[in-house]
């Protein structure tokens, strides 16, 4: 008679084993360490599963990160879209970077944007590079468009080049991000933004 061979806890996922959770930890992992300093260790760790498992559920590091980037931006990220939704521009610009401002100097998350911690540097990280890139052009686009509508419905002086404050919004809230991981407080950052709208002569 044939002894049944005891299976192998490490095979498989763990009982319980929930995507959503996992891909939330492995966001975390990539937002606090970067998309090269995040090991496949620190992230099966965070997710509670090994790494065959990992592969199977969400593919290898970069498709693992993609995920963790598009979650990011529809969750903790999502209040950019209702930002940009208000009455007038400046309302939208206001909104946008007092947003940010909580965003950042929240407790419950790293100290940072996402798009400036998981900037990739070495030729291993060269595709997650290009896709930080793509992601802070879309960010762009939204804001660029937000303020050609403003344009159109005379709510932005004809004086104001809507790229070229697109650009000046965007360094700003880059700058924000690497302020808040440097260690600046909110009431810091808040002086900041107050700065900022002061420069828009409308």
């Amino acid at each position: 008679m044939k002894r049944k061979s005891a299976k192998n806890p490490k095979m498989g996922r763990p009982t319980g084993f929930s995507t959503d959770k996992a891909l939330e930890a492995a966001m975390r992992v990539f937002w606090q360490k970067g998309y090269e300093g995040a090991s496949l260790t620190d992230l099966t760790r965070a997710m509670g599963i090994n790494r065959s498992s990992m592969y199977a559920a969400f593919g290898d590091k970069e498709a693992l990160f993609q995920k963790a980037l598009k979650r990011y931006t529809d969750g903790p990220m999502g209040w950019v879209e209702s930002a940009l939704q208000k009455a007038t521009a400046r309302e939208s610009i206001r909104a946008l970077l007092e947003g940010s401002v909580v965003f950042l100097s929240d407790p419950t998350h790293p100290r940072c944007c996402f798009s400036v911690q998981g900037l990739a540097t070495g030729d291993e990280g060269e595709r997650m590079r290009m896709a930080m890139i793509d992601w802070r052009k879309a960010f762009e686009q939204v804001v660029r468009e937000r303020l050609r509508r403003a344009r159109h419905e005379g709510d932005l002086p004809k004086s104001v080049n809507p790229a070229d404050l697109t650009k000046y919004i965007c360094t700003v809230w880059t700058g924000l991000a690497v302020q808040a991981a440097s260690g600046s407080s909110r009431s810091d950052l808040s002086h900041i933004i107050e700065l900022a709208l002061k420069t828009m002569l409308f």
